[in-house]
C-alpha cells in the first residue's frame, strides 16, 4: 500500500528521498552527519571555532579524554531538566566542569542560548549539517565558579526560567550551554561549550509515535574452533560493570520489568545462541582456559548472569540470532552460503552447535550405505540455535526474523535467508532506494514496515532508524554524557511527531549496534521515555510487523562492503572446503556428525570480527587447522617394524585403519608400489570405517617374483583427498612368482626324467641277471679288492 496521511496529501517528490547506495552501511557511521549535535555559529556566539559533535563517531577517542586548547573546560552533564519544556517550567542543568588545560581559569559563568525552532525532521537534519549562523536568544550569564586550576574539577548547578528562552512555538530548539571565563588574566572569552536541544511539545499531543526497540545481546566468542575457551574475558563482560552486564541491566531495570505478558515496555531481545552456549559451559562447573584445567574463574558469574537473563526473557519477546552471529553477507559473497544456512535458527538445516559434554553424534549408515530413514515425527522444525535458547533459557524464540548488522543484505544473501526459514528482515533506511521516507526524513510520517520485491514473493522488511540507533549505541561516549545523548534522541522523535498529521500514529524501530556499550543513564533512559512522555508509546517488534506496509522503494545495492576481511575469509573458505570434503565421506547425516566443527566455523565468521581483521585472520586459521587435524586422525596404522610378509603369491596385504572419530566415515585405501614391477595391488573400493575403532582391511595382491617391495599406504575420502599420514612400509615375500615357479617346475621335471631313466636301466639289468652296477670280469683278471689296502 502507499504511505498514509502526509504521503497521500502531497505525494513524495523523488528529490526528497533519493537513493543512497553510497551511504555508510553501518548505522553508527551516520553519527557525524545525522547524529551530530547542532553547532551554533556567529560572531557573537561562536567566534573562530566550531563545536565538537555531541555524539562521538564510533572508533573516536573517548570525549572525556579529549582536550581543546581553545575550549579547555569540559562539561559533563548529570541533569538536564525537563526533558520536555512546558510554559513556566524551570530549566536546570547540573554536572561537572573540568579544566583540561594548563592554566588557571577564573570567573567562570554560564548561559543557555538558543537558535531557531525546528518543527520537522528534515529541518532538524538541515540544522545539524549546516548550523544556524545566527543567535536567536541569548540570556545573561550566570556566575558559576571563581577559579578552576589545571586538571581541577568542580560541580555546578545552573537554572533558567524557560520564559527567558522565549520559546514562542512548539518544536525543537537547538541550544548551546556556553561557558565563559578568564584564562591567565586575559580577556574574558568562551572556555567551554556543549550543544544540545530543548524540546517543547503541545500539552495535549495531536499525534503519537510508537517506538519499538530491538536490543542485542551478542559477544564475540572466546572459544576456538575445537570448542575450548582461549581466555576468560567473558567473565569480565558479565561481571558488575562489564559490557554485557550493563546491556542486560538496561532491560531488566526498565519500568514494568516484572514477568508477565502485560509488560508496558516490550523490548525485543536479539540473542546469539553461541553466547548462551558459552555461558552454559562456564556455569556448568570448573572449566579449562587456554588448555589449563580448571583455570576459569567465571562459573558463579555465569550462573548469576543466566539467572538474570532467564528472568528477563520471561517477560520479553526474544529473537534468535544466527549461531555465532555470522556475517551473512560476507559469507555469501565468499561463496559460503552453506555456513549461513547451518547457523540459522529457523530451519532443521541449522545444525551448528557445540555443547561441551554432550554425547557424540553417531551418523549410523543404513544397510545400503546411505543415511537411515528418519523415524516418523522425529524431524526437527527449528535449528540448533533455537534449541539452545529453549534448553538454557526456557524460552521459545522467534526464528523467522533476520537482522542485518550493518543495515543491508545483498539479494543473494536474502535468497539464502529465505530458504532457511526467514520471513522478515530488519534493514536500515540506507538499504532502500526511498528509505528516508520510512524514517520521516522526507517530511512524511514514519512507517517502520515496508516490503520489497525479491524473487517470486515480496519480502517483509522492518526499517530501523539509523540515526536513533546510532545515538543509542554511542550514548556512553557522547560529549557531555549519556543525558545529552538522550536529549538528542528526544529531539529527533519530537520533530518526527510534530510533522505527522493530527490523529496519526507513526512507527519507529531502534536497533543499536550488536556490540552496544550501554548504560541506564543513556539507552535505559531512552527506552523508559516511551512510557514517560505522552507523545510517545512503547511498541514491540512483532507489533510493527502488524502495521500496514508503506512504500519505501526497492533494495539499494551498497557501493562499499563492510564485511569481514578478505584474506581471513579466504582462509575460512579453505577450512569450509576441507569440511565439505570430509562431509562427503561421512556415512549418514554429515551435518549432525560435524555440527561442533560447523559451530567453530560459525564462531570464526562472527560479524563482531569486522573491526579486528587480525583477530579474524587468527580465528579463520584456527578453524582451518582444526579441520586439518580432524582429517589427520583417520589414518593407516603403520606396522611395528615397518614390514609386512606375504606367505603366497596371491596372499592379501592386511592393513589396519584407525577411525577415532565419533561417527563412521567412508574411505578409499590408496596403496602404491612405486618402481616395483613384481607386486601388483588391487582396489577394494570404498570402505566404511565404524566409529571409534580400528578396522582391518585386506588388499588383494599379485606377486610375480619373491623379495622385498617398497609400499606406501594412505586412506582418502571417496573423492580422493588424503586423510591421515602417508605410511611407508616394506613388503617381503618368500613365495615363488610365476616365472620362478616355472623354472623350478621345469628343473624338477628334468630331474624326475633322469631318475626315471636310471630306474629303467636298473630294472633291465636285473632282468638279464647282472647285478645292478656289476659288469662281467674278463678271463685272466682278478677282481679288485673291495677295500683299499691303504
Amino acid at each position: 500500500m502507499t504511505r498514509p496521511a502526509a504521503a497521500r496529501a502531497g505525494g513524495r517528490p523523488a528529490a526528497d528521498a533519493p537513493a543512497r547506495p553510497g551511504a555508510a552501511r553501518r548505522a553508527a557511521a551516520l553519527v557525524p552527519l545525522l547524529a551530530g549535535t547542532l553547532v551554533l555559529a556567529g560572531p557573537a556566539l561562536l567566534p573562530g571555532a566550531g563545536l565538537a559533535p555531541a555524539v562521538a563517531a564510533p572508533g573516536s577517542a573517548d570525549p572525556a579524554a579529549t582536550t581543546d586548547a581553545d575550549r579547555p573546560v569540559r562539561v559533563d552533564v548529570a541533569r538536564f531538566e525537563p526533558r520536555t519544556v512546558t510554559p513556566g517550567s524551570l530549566v536546570t542543568v547540573t554536572g561537572t566542569l573540568t579544566n583540561t588545560g594548563t592554566e588557571t581559569i577564573t570567573d567562570l559563568a554560564a548561559r543557555l542560548q538558543r537558535g531557531a525552532v525546528r518543527t520537522s525532521r528534515p529541518a532538524l537534519a538541515e540544522a545539524l549539517s549546516d548550523p544556524d549562523p545566527a543567535t536567536t536568544v541569548q540570556p545573561a550569564f550566570t556566575p558559576l565558579v571563581d577559579a578552576l586550576g589545571p586538571g581541577g574539577s568542580t560541580e555546578f548547578s545552573y537554572t533558567l526560567d524557560s520564559a527567558e528562552l522565549r520559546l514562542d512555538q512548539d518544536g525543537v530548539y537547538p541550544v548551546l550551554f556556553n561557558i565563559n571565563g578568564t584564562v591567565d588574566g586575559d580577556e574574558e572569552r568562551r572556555v567551554g561549550e556543549l550543544a544540545t536541544f530543548v524540546v517543547q511539545q503541545p500539552v495535549v499531543p495531536s499525534s503519537r509515535t510508537t517506538v519499538a526497540w530491538l536490543w542485542p545481546l551478542s559477544e564475540r566468542s572466546h572459544r576456538d574452533a575445537s570448542g575450548e575457551l582461549v581466555d576468560d574475558e567473558l567473565t569480565r563482560s558479565i561481571s558488575g560493570g562489564g559490557r554485557l552486564d550493563r546491556a542486560l541491566a538496561v532491560v531488566e531495570r526498565l519500568p514494568g520489568g516484572s514477568p508477565g505478558p502485560a509488560s508496558p515496555l516490550p523490548v525485543t531481545l536479539a540473542i546469539d545462541p553461541a553466547l548462551v552456549e558459552e555461558l552454559a559451559l562456564m556455569a556448568d562447573g570448573p572449566y579449562a582456559v587456554a588448555g589449563v584445567p580448571d583455570a576459569g574463574t567465571g562459573t558463579e558469574e555465569a550462573q548469576a548472569f543466566l539467572a538474570r537473563l532467564r528472568a528477563v526473557v520471561g517477560s520479553r519477546p526474544v529473537v534468535a540470532l544466527p549461531y555465532g552471529d555470522v556475517d551473512a553477507d560476507g559469507l555469501q559473497a565468499a561463496g559460503l552460503p552453506a555456513v549461513v544456512t547451518r547457523s540459522l535458527p529457523g530451519t532443521p538445516e541449522g545444525t551448528a552447535q557445540d555443547p561441551i559434554g554432550s554425547p557424540p553424534v553417531l551418523a549410523v549408515p543404513a544397510a545400503d550405505g546411505g543415511a537411515p530413514p528418519a523415524e516418523p515425527g522425529e524431524a526437527p522444525t527449528t535449528g540448533a540455535g533455537a534449541e539452545i535458547l529453549a534448553e538454557v533459557l526456557d524460552v521459545a524464540p522467534a526464528t523467522d526474523l533476520a537482522w542485518a548488522p550493518d543495515g543491508s543484505y545483498g539479494p543473494e544473501t536474502l535468497a539464502t535467508l529465505r530458504a532457511g526459514g526467514v520471513e522478515r528482515v530488519v534493514l536500515g533506511s540506507s538499504a532502500l532506494t526511498e528509505g528516508g521516507s520510512a524514517v520521516g526524513l522526507d517530511g512524511s510520517d514514519a512507517v517502520a514496515r515496508t516490503s520489497v520485491p525479491t524473487g517470486e514473493e515480496p519480502l517483509d522488511v522492518l526499517v530501523a532508524d539509523p540515526a536513533l540507533s546510532a545515538v543509542a549505541g554511542a550514548a556512553q561516549d557522547t560529549a557531555g554524557g549519556p543525558r545529552i545523548a538522550e536529549q538528542r534522541y528526544l529531539a529527533e522523535l519530537a520533530a518526527l511527531t510534530l510533522q505527522a498529521p493530527p490523529g496519526s500514529e507513526q512507527t519507529v524501530l531502534v536497533a543499536p549496534p550488536r556490540d552496544v556499550d550501554a548504560g541506564l543513564e543513556g539507552a535505559g533512559a531512552m527506552i523508559a521515555d516511551t512510557v514517560g512522555l505522552p507523545w510517545l508509546r512503547a511498541g514491540s517488534v512483532a507489533e510493527l510487523g502488524g502495521v500496514p506496509a508503506a512504500d519505501a522503494g526497492s533494495l539499494a545495492l551498497p557501493a562499499t562492503s563492510t564485511g569481514l576481511d578478505g584474506p581471513g575469509m579466504a582462509t575460512l573458505g579453505a577450512a569450509v572446503g576441507a569440511r565439505e570434503d570430509l562431509a562427503a565421506a561421512v556415512a549418514g547425516e554429515a551435518d549432525q556428525a560435524l555440527r561442533s566443527y560447523d559451530a567453530g566455523i560459525a564462531r570464526a565468521a562472527s560479524v563482531l570480527w569486522r573491526e579486528d581483521p587480525d583477530g579474524f585472520a587468527a580465528a579463520a586459521a584456527d578453524a582451518r587447522s582444526t579441520l586439518a587435524r580432524l582429517r589427520e586422525r583417520v589414518t593407516v596404522v603403520a606396522p611395528v617394524d615397518g614390514t609386512y610378509s606375504l606367505a603366497s603369491s596371491d596372499a592379501p596385504l592386511v592393513l589396519t585403519v584407525d577411525n577415532p572419530l565419533p561417527f563412521p566415515v567412508q574411505v578409499r585405501l590408496a596403496v602404491e608400489t612405486p618402481g616395483n614391477r613384481g607386486l601388483r595391488v588391487g582396489d577394494i573400493g570404498v570402505q566404511t570405517l565404524p566409529p571409534e575403532q580400528r578396522t582391518t582391511l585386506q588388499v588383494p595382491t599379485e606377486l610375480s617374483r619373491s623379495g622385498g617391495f617398497a609400499v606406501t599406504a594412505q586412506v582418502t575420502t571417496p573423492s580422493g583427498s588424503p586423510l591421515g599420514d602417508l605410511v611407508e612400509m616394506q613388503v617381503k615375500s618368500t613365495a615363488y612368482g610365476p616365472i620362478s615357479l616355472s623354472i623350478t617346475i621345469g628343473a624338477a621335471s628334468l630331474l624326475a626324467l633322469l631318475f626315471l631313466r636310471r630306474l629303467v636301466h636298473f630294472v633291465l639289468r636285473r632282468r638279464r641277471g647282472t647285478p645292478a652296477g656289476d659288469s662281467p670280469v674278463p678271463a685272466g683278471l682278478t677282481t679288485p679288492p673291495t677295500r683299499s689296502p691303504v
